[in-house]
C-alpha cells in the first residue's frame, strides 16, 4: 500500500541531544492527523523534518511513496505537500485575490511567464475566484492583506497553502489566538478545505483536536507515545499520565496544554 506520507524511524539530533527519536508512521491518503503533545515534545521539528526546513539525521520520509528525505522545502512543495506557518505568512500590501493568485500561477503552469498579462490568463483567475469562495473570502476581493481581521488572514494563508494543488497539507497551530467562535468557525473551513486531501496539524487546543482528526499522534520527548483514534487516545492510560494529566474530557472541553 503507497501511503500520502510515511515516516521510517525518523530521527533528529542536534549535536548530542536526539530530538526526534525513531518515529514510524503510517498516514493514507485522505485522512485528518492531530499532533498533540507537551511544550518540547518535538511536534515543531517533526513538521520541519517532513516540511524539508531540517534534514533527519536518520530514517526515511516518504511522500505518496516518493522518497522526499533530504530535499528542499520547494522541491517538496512541488511533489505535492504544502504547510503553513505559527506566524501568519501572507503578502500583506497585496489584495486577497492577489494572494491567491500567487500560489495558483504556479500549479497551472505559468512559472516565471513574465510575459503573459495576469489580466488575460483566465484559467488561473477562475481559480483564484473558486479559492476566495472555499475560503470564505469572496466579498474581500481587492482588500488588502493586512486590512483582514486575524481571523480572515489565516483563513488566506490556508488559500495560498492549498492553492497549489497539494494534497498533503501541514498546518501549525492554525487556530491559535482566535477566540471560540472564530475557532469553531474555522474548524469547519480547515474541514471543507481539505476534503479529499491529507492533513497533518500541530495544536494545543485539544478541542480543535479532538473535533477536527480522524487520528490523533502522541508526540513525548520526541517518541511516539500513541497514534490511534480520538476515542482510543482519550482512553489511553498511558497518554494521560504522561501528557494529558486528567481527564481528556475536561481537556476537550477547553483546557490548553
Amino acid at each position: 500500500m503507497t501511503y500520502a506520507l510515511e515516516l521510517k524511524d525518523l530521527r533528529k539530533a542536534f549535536g548530542r541531544t536526539e530530538i526526534i527519536r525513531g518515529i514510524n508512521m503510517a498516514i493514507p491518503a485522505g485522512e485528518r492527523v492531530g499532533i498533540i503533545g507537551p511544550n518540547g515534545a518535538g511536534k515543531s521539528t517533526l513538521f520541519n523534518l517532513i516540511s524539508g526546513r531540517f534534514a533527519p539525521s536518520k530514517g526515511e520520509i516518504l511522500l505518496n511513496g516518493q522518497n522526499i528525505t533530504g530535499k528542499k522545502p520547494f522541491e517538496i512543495n512541488r511533489m505535492g505537500l504544502s504547510r503553513s506557518f505559527q506566524i501568519t505568512n501572507i503578502f500583506p500590501k497585496l489584495s486577497v485575490f492577489e494572494n491567491l493568485r500567487c500560489g495558483v500561477l504556479w500549479s497551472l503552469g505559468y512559472k516565471y511567464s513574465f510575459w503573459n498579462f495576469l489580466a488575460d490568463l483566465k484559467d488561473a483567475n477562475d481559480r483564484t475566484d473558486e479559492l476566495m469562495e472555499m475560503v470564505k473570502l469572496d466579498k474581500k476581493h481587492d482588500v488588502l492583506a493586512m486590512n483582514l481581521t486575524y481571523a480572515e488572514q489565516r483563513a488566506l494563508e490556508i488559500g495560498i497553502t492549498i492553492a497549489g494543488g497539494a494534497n498533503v497539507i501541514l498546518l501549525d497551530e492554525p487556530t491559535a489566538g482566535m477566540s471560540k467562535s472564530e475557532t469553531s468557525r474555522f474548524i469547519k473551513l480547515i474541514k471543507d478545505v481539505t476534503v479529499g486531501r491529507t492533513l497533518l496539524t500541530v495544536e494545543h487546543d485539544m478541542g480543535v483536536v479532538f473535533g477536527l482528526a480522524d487520528k490523533i499522534a502522541v508526540v513525548v520527548y520526541g517518541e511516539l507515545l500513541a497514534y490511534d483514534t480520538p476515542d482510543a487516545v482519550r482512553a489511553n492510560a498511558r497518554v494521560q499520565e504522561a501528557y494529558l494529566g486528567s481527564s481528556v474530557a475536561d481537556s476537550q472541553a477547553g483546557s490548553h496544554v
